[in-house]
C-alpha cells in the first residue's frame, strides 16, 4: 500500500470534520455515518492493516505500543495529523488532548476494546486526558489530532 491511499481516504473524511466541534455529538455522527459497518470504516481498517504489515505504519515501539505518525497536520487534512498505534492488551502513556482527539478503534485480535469501547469512533474533547488502554485483545487505533497537538505527561 502506498500511504497515498490512506491519505486520500482520510482526507475525504477530514474534509467533513472541518469546523465541527470535537465532542459527543461528533462521536455520535461519526458512528452513524462512518461507523463499524460503513465503507469508510472498512477501507480505513484495510489501509491501516496493510500499512502495518508493510512497515509504513507503526514503525516505532515503546512501552509495548507500536506507533507512528502517518501524516503531519495539513490543509488537505483540514488541519489534522494522523497517527496509528498497534496495541495488544497494554496501557499506553498518559497524555492530554490539547484540542481534542478523534479515535477510530479497529480490533484485530480477540474482542479488543480501546478505553472500554468496541470497534468504531470515540471522541475526546479538548482538555481531556487519559492512559490509552487496549484490553481483551489487539487493536489498531487511528488518531486524528487537530493541529497535531498532544501533550504527554512525564
Amino acid at each position: 500500500m502506498q500511504n497515498s491511499d490512506l491519505h486520500q481516504h482520510i482526507a475525504s473524511l477530514t474534509t467533513q470534520l472541518k469546523g465541527r466541534a470535537i465532542n459527543a455529538d461528533l462521536e455520535a455522527w461519526l458512528n452513524q455515518e462512518h461507523g463499524f459497518n460503513s465503507d469508510t470504516y472498512k477501507q480505513l481498517k484495510a489501509d491501516c492493516e496493510r500499512g502495518v504489515a508493510e512497515g509504513s505504519l507503526c514503525q516505532y515501539e515503546g512501552g509495548g505500543v507500536r506507533y507512528g505518525r502517518a501524516f503531519k497536520p495539513s490543509d488537505d487534512l483540514a488541519g489534522f495529523s494522523v497517527d496509528v498505534v498497534d496495541m495488544d492488551n497494554v496501557v499506553g502513556p498518559h497524555h492530554t488532548h490539547t484540542n481534542g482527539e478523534i479515535d477510530l478503534i479497529m480490533p484485530i485480535e480477540g474482542d479488543a476494546l480501546f478505553d472500554g469501547h468496541a470497534a468504531g469512533w470515540m471522541v475526546y474533547p479538548p482538555g481531556s486526558s487519559h492512559k490509552p488502554t487496549v484490553s481483551n485483545g489487539r487493536a489498531l487505533v487511528l488518531y486524528l489530532l487537530p493541529n497535531g497537538e498532544i501533550s504527554f505527561t512525564k
